[in-house]
């Protein structure tokens, strides 16, 4: 039996870090939910590039709420979850996750456009097209993270303890008392696609510096329509290399509490900064955002 003091300041310590995930998971909701009604309710904002945005900060929402609710009720309950709720955890956390990449490839290839072929941008990335590459964006990481979770259905485990802090496929298929072989395969072949992804990703980035860096008036206007991109892609990136490193080399004199950051740095960091980016170095959605509020004060002051 724990004395009441150490009871007491492990209640308090799961109480500030509940109350600290949910401000968190507010942030990530109110910032993006911004985003994207400032987007869709503003008609000089349905271009290629917002669109993208809007569905980036859509995705956000989707992974955040594959995870913080669940992990607001282990704060306050035990830290049990069933087989099915795992897998479509783990299915809705590595979709949101493999198409940030999808469509951070896509806005890429949309700057590509713009600033290499800017008179035939408009006709080329018609609203038919634009509406086409969102589908695709979506339907592929949608359709590769539901085979690589059909592979694992069914599956006796001889284990049922994950150290995370939510399902991850890899782990349930550690747990699998005989590893499924057609999951390997998808895995692999899921790996490779992404990896093609960023491989477009740094070619479009490098051919775009190379051609712009030449002129001053390329080069402002690289700087003006890709820094939010670049911003955006570094921190992901950042964050699900480190997450990558640290499954494969983590260390265990770690700390607990370093070991649960690091496991949901991806779910906390980009979804945070991506509106903020976006928001403060994007001058249209800046100032829509700022007139909305400056009328809401006008009203408020009549």
């Amino acid at each position: 039996c724990q004395p009441p003091t150490v009871l007491a300041n492990f209640l308090m310590l799961e109480l500030v870090i509940f109350v600290l995930v949910l401000l968190c998971y507010l942030i990530i909701l109110l910032s993006n939910l911004t985003i994207v009604l400032v987007i869709v309710a503003d008609r000089k904002l349905h271009q290629p590039m917002y669109v993208f945005l809007c569905n980036l900060c859509i995705n956000a929402v989707y992974g955040s709420v594959g995870f913080y609710p669940k992990f607001l009720v282990d704060l306050l309950s035990s830290h049990v979850i069933s087989y099915t709720g795992c897998l479509l955890q783990g299915f809705v956390i590595h979709s949101s996750n493999t198409y940030d990449f999808s469509i951070l490839a896509l806005m890429a290839y949309d700057r590509y456009v713009a600033l290499c072929r800017p008179l035939a941008y408009r006709s080329f990335m018609t609203r038919q097209r634009v509406s086409l590459f969102v589908f695709l964006s979506w339907f592929i990481p949608l359709f590769c993270m539901f085979m690589n979770t059909a592979s694992l259905l069914g599956k006796k485990l001889c284990g049922s303890h994950i150290n995370r802090l939510y399902c991850v496929n890899l782990m349930v298929v550690n747990l699998a008392c005989s590893p499924p072989r057609a999951n390997s395969i998808i895995v692999a072949f899921n790996l490779g696609l992404y990896f093609l992804h960023f491989l477009f990703i740094c070619w479009s980035y490098v051919y775009l510096i190379k051609l712009c860096i030449s002129s001053t008036q390329m080069w402002k206007k690289f700087r003006h329509t890709c820094s939010p991109h670049l911003a955006c892609l570094l921190t992901y990136t950042a964050t699900v290399l480190l997450d990558l490193l640290y499954m494969r080399f983590g260390s265990a004199q770690l700390s607990q509490h370093l070991h649960n950051f690091m496991t949901i740095e991806f779910l906390l960091i980009p979804p945070i900064f991506n509106p903020l980016i976006y928001g403060l170095q994007l001058t249209h959605i800046r100032n829509r955002i700022l007139s909305f509020f400056h009328t809401k004060k006008k009203i408020r002051s009549f």
